[in-house]
Order: C-alpha cells, then structure tokens, then sequence
C-alpha cells in the first residue's frame, strides 16, 4: 500500500523519526527551564505579640541585716551556721570588750545619741509607712468596687492593687528597719556600760542565717560585720539592665521569671527602678552604664533562696490580634523593610511597615494581609517573579 506514492512503511518511519526528534527537543527544552527555587515559607497570621527586655537576675532576701560588733574586742567563737533559724532576741555572738579609755567613753556615748536618733527616725518612718497603707488600701477597696460595676477600666483596678501591695512591703520594711534601730540603742548602751563582762550581740528580727564571714574566735575592730541576719522566705527580684533598657520599664510592668529550674516561669511585678547608673565591666571588656531594677514576686518563690539565679523577662509592650511575620522574613533595601509573598508560585515583593519588634516575630502596620504566605529567609537567588517550591 502507497501513500503519495510512498510505500506505508517508509511513512510510518518518518513519523517515529519525527516524534522521536520532537520528544527530544521538548526533553531538552524542558532539562534547560528554570527550576522552582525551594523556600521555607510561613504565613502571616495575628496573635499575641508580647515585647520583653530579658536579663540575668537573682533573687534576694527582701531585708537583709548585717550584724556587727558595736566595740572593739575579742569575739568568741560562733556557733550559729548558714540557715540556723533565729528570733528576735537570739545571741548571735558574744563580744569581750577592750577597756575604754575616755576617747573611746566619749565615742560610745555619742553613739548612743546616734543610734536614739536613729530609733525616733525609723519610728516616724514606720507611722508614715502605715498611713501610706492605709490610704493605698482604702483606694485599692473604691477601686475594686467600682470594677465591680464597671465603672473603671481593669487597668485602674490593677495599678490600685500593685500600690496597695507595694505600701504593704514598705510598712513591712519599715517595722523591720524599727525593729533593728531598737536593737542598735541596745548594743551602743551596752557597749558604754560593760567593763570587762562579754556583750550578748541579739539578732534584730525572725529569720534565718544568711551568712557567717568568719566563725572562729578573733579580735575585731568596731563596725566588724559578725552575722548576717534576714527572712528567705521574703524574697524580692534584682536585675540590672543598660541604661538604654531601663528608660523603657516602669514600675509595675509585669515579669516573667524563667531559668530558676522549674518547668513553669513565675509571674512577678516591677516595683523600683533605681534613679542612678552605675559602671559595670562586660565579658567582652567594653563599659556599659547599668541601672538596677527590683521587682516582687506575685508567684510562691517556692524553693528559690537568696542569691540564687533567675531569667527575667520584663513585659514593656503587649497586645492581642497583631498581624505579626517572623523577623526571618524581613530584610533591608535602603530604609525600607522588604519581604517576599509567595503568588501563584512566584515571589513578589513587598514593601511593608514595621512596628514593634521581638527576636521572633515583627509587628506589620501595613503592607500585607493575613493569610498571605511570606518566605523566610531568602537566599540572594530569590527575586521578584523567580518561580520558587514554597514549604512549610
């Protein structure tokens, strides 16, 4: 059989040649085109987004007494070790005076007059500190009635509670700082009357022994630290930010205390920025100004003792519903910030406008919407149009 006046063999082999060289050219054609770039991909979503200063900190017994030796003299050997409990009262040490002559006389009596101004000062102290809190919890009691009925914002009622607890720790602080003026008129009394006989040096407060710098039997000069006195169930947090983080915290922000070895982080509150910096040395050997920062725990410290270690986290900024992309998508161009939005398997980029910030994620005011699927961390390949095999 012909076709054309060619045989159906030869057409049949014309053809096969035909597709054959068809099918490779579409091969070639298909081994040069670009290949989809892959790139890790994540969509924009809204959420919580919680701004925080992190630093080191540790935790401190709240008030802490340092004991010494109101005379000079030879101190007996102390038996009292690191956490035997005390009371008010307990001889921590007992102190043999050297003789007096009459300078030394005459100091003691001076010190007397002190350590009564002292006493009369901490007193005033006191009674101011408990009108204070008493005035703080009848403004806490108007304001938790009237949140009742709605009739001021919770934050109202928030701060009214934080300055009715923080007057009650100031009036606890200032019995205590009472207590120990007491105590002092004592021991400078003591210290003018005794002739030879051993001065019983008492503990100032309730607590526990923090610490003992040196038990064994020794002379001591006047003002010689002999026991260190306080309560470690009343702890407080201590932090010291940059001088340049400390302008972003208030007093009553809210801290996250993390890294203390437990598995869940304990709420606590900011209570005191210090006023004044102080120079501290970094691991790298650079100066940087720090300033102190005190919080108090709203958790149980549970088992955290004095001077133990922490994590703080202290919350300068926080919302809910923010449209938020993770910082790995954001990059520079100039002064704007830039990202790529996965379309129909194309990158394109997009301008966007930044607001706060987290090491994680990135507050967007504008620019893209929620829903559209950015790529992270892209790669100098990634360019507006490439074709690119977006994965979660």
């Amino acid at each position: 059989m012909r076709i054309a006046g060619i045989p159906v063999s030869r057409w049949i082999k014309r053809v096969a040649v035909v597709a054959t060289l068809v099918a490779i050219v579409a091969v070639i054609a298909w081994s040069l085109m670009p290949r989809p770039i892959p790139v890790e991909a994540a969509a924009i979503h809204r959420g919580r987004l919680t701004v925080t200063i992190d630093e080191d900190g540790r935790a401190r017994v709240r008030d802490r007494y340092v004991v010494a030796s109101p005379v000079a003299g030879r101190v007996a050997r102390i038996a009292l070790r690191e956490g035997d409990a005390v009371r008010p009262g307990s001889v921590l040490a007992r102190v043999f005076p050297a003789p007096l002559d009459p300078r030394t006389r005459d100091q003691a009596a001076a010190r007397i007059d002190a350590a009564d101004d002292a006493r009369r000062a901490a007193e005033a102290g006191v009674a101011q500190a408990r009108a204070a809190h008493e005035q703080a919890h009848r403004s806490w009691e108007r304001a938790r009635q009237l949140a009742t009925q709605n009739l001021i914002a919770p934050e109202e009622r928030e701060r009214a509670e934080l300055e009715e607890t923080t007057r009650a720790r100031e009036l606890e602080s200032a019995d205590f700082r009472a207590q120990a003026a007491v105590h002092e008129v004592e021991l400078a009394r003591a210290a003018l009357s005794a002739d030879g006989q051993p001065i019983a040096i008492r503990s100032p407060v309730a607590g526990r022994v923090l610490r003992v710098p040196e038990p064994s039997e020794r002379v001591v000069l006047a003002g010689t630290p002999l026991v260190e006195v306080g309560d470690p169930s009343k702890l407080e947090i201590v932090a010291d930010l940059l001088s340049a983080e400390a302008v972003q915290v208030r007093p009553g922000a809210a801290i996250l205390i993390e890294g203390w070895g437990g598995s869940e982080a304990l709420r606590g509150r900011l209570r005191v920025v210090e006023p004044s910096a102080f120079t501290k040395v970094s691991a790298l050997g650079v100066e940087e100004q720090r300033v102190n920062v005190v919080g108090d725990f709203v958790d149980p410290p549970g088992p955290l003792g004095d001077r133990y270690r922490v994590e703080i986290r202290i919350v300068v900024w926080q919302r809910d519903s923010v449209l938020t992309v993770p910082t790995s998508a954001l990059f520079r161009r100039g002064d704007a910030w830039i990202v790529f939005v996965v379309e129909q398997g194309r990158a394109r980029q997009r301008d966007v406008v930044v607001g706060h910030r987290t090491p994680l994620d990135v507050e967007i005011t504008g620019g893209v919407r929620e829903g559209d699927v950015v790529i992270r961390y892209p790669s100098d390949r990634v360019a507006e149009g490439v074709r690119v095999d977006a994965r979660p």
